[in-house]
């Protein structure tokens, strides 16, 4: 167990739900997404000081993980007083794929919920403004999405050269 697993589990009982060490001691704790925001809150402050959220990025799953659960949504976090770096990942379910915001937490979390609801369709609870910031507002649908219908559009070529 890592000492962030511990510090959380300490902290927030029942958040945490795995972990994971990949290549560089990069380490993803899995939490549960009810406790998205009391995690959030204590890394944050001491002892953790995770002050940057580096990124929020989702990734499509239609099969799921054998939970209901669809969407995996990571978020990068870093310490400027350590250096550390942690992810956290969360699940949002297939059905109507919601997950509360940190923007209360880390204020650059406002335009990656945004873009991460624009591409994916995942709804993030509490968010000030959800709104469209990468496609038009008039867009339907959300294109990153596995079963997002693929097509294009009819592109008019002209014979002059």
């Amino acid at each position: 167990m890592s000492e962030y697993r511990g510090l959380i589990e300490a902290a927030c009982r029942g958040a945490v739900v795995d972990e994971f060490e990949g290549p560089g001691d990069e380490l993803t704790i899995e939490i549960t997404r009810d406790h998205i925001q009391d995690v959030a809150r204590f890394l944050h402050g001491e002892p953790c000081a995770f002050t940057l959220l580096a990124d929020v990025t989702c990734a499509d799953f239609p099969a799921g993980d054998g939970r209901g659960n669809r969407f995996r949504l990571a978020y990068h976090l870093f310490s400027r007083d350590t250096g550390s770096r942690l992810r956290l990942r969360v699940w949002a379910d297939a059905e109507s794929p919601e997950v509360p915001t940190v923007t209360d937490v880390w204020a650059t979390a406002n335009w990656h919920e945004r873009e991460v609801w624009d591409m994916f369709g995942v709804r993030f609870g509490g968010h000030p403004d959800l709104s469209r910031i990468l496609m038009p507002f008039d867009w339907e649908g959300h294109p990153l999405r596995r079963d997002y219908p693929l097509g294009g559009e009819d592109v008019w070529f002209s014979d002059a050269v």
